[in-house]
């Protein structure tokens, strides 16, 4: 037994010391601004060694998973930066803030620019208000024009190699008409620019994007989080970093900009934690169903009912590896559009230590892929990564 363990563990992929299982995902929450948090993540697990099969994700997270999946592994974190590089190009950058007063009022000051100016490669303000368009055209469904996105994501994606390559990419977006929630998948059908601006398309700032006929809208505006869809179709044992950019605990709000803040990071947080608490908890079911199966005598393995339960319960084992920004008390209800050069740095940086802090203590992680079992993991400040609910078999 030992030695077939042994076997297993040698015909594993490795990164560093820690064993890989079959399946890598990335799984990117929207979150505007805030998306270059992610692009942390991405670079720090690209130093890793940690290679990505699976790259899923909504709005910005929808842009940051394409540029993944559109470049060979080592023009990655390059792309990501120039992408993040144009978005962050016309605001000035101040050097020093004395104290958070100062920094918050230069902070809503950028999200102000932004909403007067727009975001250079991404959507610039119409010239007549929607009010003002003709009823039904592209203006009166927007206060943005969101056609430069396309011209930045052709320069910098291989749409090609997104559609061909080794990384599968999955974009989630609504459907303006039926309100029907889906995925574009590149496992599944051809993509390019228009389902990554589909996924991002956050009424009523920006447009709804035609695709076949049909109008979409951002994925977020019904599901923040792709990780359902990943492990819908999940086929082998899998290792899921899921990068969040809301978090669903925090302190009570004592301003009104906090109250704003606060509501944005309930609205969006709150369906993230309640997909990955669901998924855990039928694995629970499942793996009761299991116990149960077990324990019953051999002639009723032939058994319609018994069988159809196997076939419920079968799962692969998946490790859950839950990272999400923690905001700066200078950072309000305009974080997700203040797209300033010096915030997203520290953003990005905040990426970066965050995978660091992971990799440092991913022991519990590596037992569990050795293993077999599955179990989901929440980053801990200095303590590293933490068991968030039960080790399941």
């Amino acid at each position: 037994m030992a030695d077939q363990q042994s076997d297993t563990i040698n015909q594993m992929r490795h990164a560093g010391n820690m064993p890989l299982p079959e399946t890598v995902a990335l799984v990117l929450q929207g979150g505007g601004a805030l998306g270059s948090y992610q692009a942390g993540v991405i670079e720090g697990l690209q130093g890793s060694g940690i290679g990505i099969d699976w790259v899923a994700g909504i709005s910005i997270g929808a842009i940051n998973a394409a540029i993944v999946a559109g470049n060979p592994p080592e023009q990655r974190v390059e792309k990501l930066k120039a992408f993040w590089d144009r978005m962050t190009s016309s605001l000035p950058s101040f050097p020093i803030f004395p104290n958070d007063m100062v920094r918050e009022f230069v902070h809503e000051w950028s999200a102000g620019m932004v909403l007067a100016t727009g975001v250079p490669g991404f959507f610039t303000p119409r010239l007549l208000p929607p009010n003002f368009a003709a009823p039904g055209s592209a203006g009166a469904l927007s206060y943005y024009d969101s056609a430069p996105l396309k011209e930045t994501l052709d320069s910098l994606i291989d749409w090609d190699l997104v559609n061909d390559g080794p990384v599968r990419l999955s974009v989630g977006a609504v459907d303006v008409i039926s309100g029907n929630f889906r995925y574009f998948d590149s496992a599944i059908e051809r993509l390019d620019a228009r389902h990554i601006m589909a996924s991002g398309a956050l009424p009523p700032g920006l447009p709804p994007i035609e695709i076949d006929g049909s109008l979409w809208w951002d994925g977020g505006l019904v599901s923040n989080t792709p990780l359902s869809h990943v492990l819908d179709h999940q086929e082998h044992g899998m290792l899921v970093f899921q990068v969040d950019l809301f978090s669903a605990a925090t302190e009570a709000p004592r301003t009104i900009m906090d109250v704003m803040a606060r509501e944005k990071e309930i609205r969006f947080s709150s369906r993230t934690r309640q997909v990955s608490d669901q998924v855990m908890k039928l694995r629970q079911e499942r793996e009761k169903i299991r116990r149960l199966l077990a324990k019953l005598p051999a002639a009723m393995n032939e058994d319609a009912d018994v069988q159809a339960l196997v076939a419920l319960s079968a799962e692969q084992p998946v490790n859950l590896v839950q990272l999400i920004y923690k905001a700066n008390a200078w950072e309000g209800g305009s974080r997700d559009f203040e797209f300033s050069a010096r915030t997203m740095r520290e953003h990005w940086e905040a990426g970066l230590a965050s995978i660091d802090l992971a990799m440092s203590n991913a022991q519990l992680v590596t037992e569990n892929i050795l293993t077999g079992k599955s179990a989901a993991f929440d980053l801990c400040p200095k303590q590293g990564l933490k068991r968030s609910g039960p080790e399941l078999d």
